[in-house]
This record gives structure tokens, sequence and C-alpha cells, in this order.
């Protein structure tokens, strides 16, 4: 792939055009129905079927982009610039690009399992490394990103070998003690007062309005959980916030006493 190609992120198209595909035959079958003066019985759920559908769909490509790189949610993650950030769960490189884009001086470590889960999520097909090796190389970024394949509950890595780490909608995938010990091992490979950009999926209002349980990581682990187990990792919270459909922390790290 070269550069300038197009990205392939490798969702489900129910998650990037469910709600077009479903919109545009309902809006069609809205119009034909005005014109044959269809009971307002008919009228009305279609109307508002094609109305829910239309608005989540622009909702979710305009306000999440899921199949873009996001901008980075918070301008102080890893201000520095200059170092080496871990990607924990890259999967097909999202963030990874989200990160090397913003800070252009930095390098990289893409670092997923690649395992069962990577094609469920993304779907069967060719190696998942080479996926996310033609993202990489697509946004320009592959000379300063290397992958590693890592179990993130366990990392291969050095103490203290990374300058921030972030991680997108993947820690949440795990059980509570997983999720413990990816915490606690993110803690371990970073730096004292490195940054760690934790971005996870919002159980919110707008993600149960547009995909019901479809899109649920986290359960029912909202800020304070999630807040408290950083805590607890040796992790102090600086930053949060919300998009649609996302929840992000920003924490740092601090020596244990």
């Amino acid at each position: 792939m070269q550069l300038g190609a197009p990205l392939d992120f490798g969702y489900p198209w129910w998650l990037s055009y469910g709600h077009l595909a479903l919109a545009l035959p309902t809006l069609a079958l809205l119009a034909l129905g005005l014109f044959r003066r269809w009971s307002k019985w008919a009228l009305v759920p279609l109307g508002a079927i094609a109305v829910w559908a239309a608005t989540v769909a622009l909702l979710f490509h305009f306000g999440l982009g899921i199949d873009t790189p996001p901008p980075l949610p918070t301008e102080a993650f890893f201000r520095a610039g200059k170092g080496r950030v871990l990607d924990l769960g890259a999967g097909t490189g999202r963030s990874s690009i989200m990160v090397l884009r913003a800070r252009p001086q930095a390098t990289l470590v893409a670092s997923d399992l690649f395992g069962d889960s990577f094609d469920h999520h993304f779907g069967p097909g060719e190696k998942p490394q080479d996926r996310l090796r033609r993202n990489l190389v697509a946004a320009g970024v592959d000379q300063r990103a290397e992958i590693a394949t890592a179990d993130m509950t366990k990392l291969p890595f050095e103490t203290a070998s990374f300058d921030a780490i972030v991680s997108a909608y993947a820690v949440d995938h795990l059980g509570r003690q997983g999720i413990k010990d990816a915490l606690r091992e993110a803690h371990r490979v970073v730096k004292p007062g490195g940054d760690f950009l934790l971005i996870l999926v919002a159980n919110d209002g707008w993600s149960k309005l547009a995909f019901g349980p479809l899109l649920t990581h986290g359960g029912t682990r909202g800020r304070q959980w999630w807040t408290g187990g950083l805590q607890d990792a040796g992790f102090q919270v600086v930053e949060d916030g919300t998009a649609p459909g996302t929840q992000f922390l920003l924490a740092r790290a601090i020596q244990y006493p």
C-alpha cells in the first residue's frame, strides 16, 4: 500500500454504515407513502425510524468518525511530544495514527495480542499485523512505528521503558481482573510522570440510542470505577471528558509510596 491510499480500519459494515443502510430505504418508503397518501399509522412509524436512523448516521460519522483517525481528545496528553509511546490494543492502527500525527517527533510501539478477539472485531482474513502495517504506511507514519505482539495483562517490555501510553477501546474488553492487571502493567512500563491516555466506549445515552447493547464494552462501569482502578494501579487522573460514545481519562504515573 502506498502513501495516500485509503485507510481501512476493518470495522464491520453495520457499525460503519448500518444506520445509513436503514435510513435510505426507509426514507424512500416514507416518500412513497406520502405520495400515495398512506394512513398516518404507517407514516408515523416510518418517519420516526427514518429520522432516528439518519440522525444517528450523521452523528456517528461526523461526531465519532470511526473510519478516520480521530484527533487527540485532549492536547494535554504527552505535551513534550518527543519519546516512545506504547499503544495498548492497537488493533488496526486508528489510535496509533492519531498519536503519531499529533506528535510528529514521537515514536510508537503498536501492540496487540492479534488473537481471536482481533478477528472477532475486525473480521478474519490477512495476517492481522499486515492490516495494521498497511494502515501505518498509508498514513505515512510507519517509519516511526513498530509492531509488537503482546498481552496487555503481561507485557513483554522492560520497566519504565515508555514515555507515554495510549489505549483506545481495548482495555474495557477485559474482565474485572484483566483490567486491573492491564492497568498495573501500564504503570510498570511507563516512566514515572508519564501520561496514560485511556479511551473507553461510554455507556451513555447516545450509545444506547444508537446501538442499544451492541456497543457495550465495560458493562456498567463508569468514570468513578475507572478512576479508582487507575489510582489503585499507581496513576493520578488529571483530566477526563466525553465525546459521542466515548469517555477518556488522562492519568499520570506516580511512584508507589
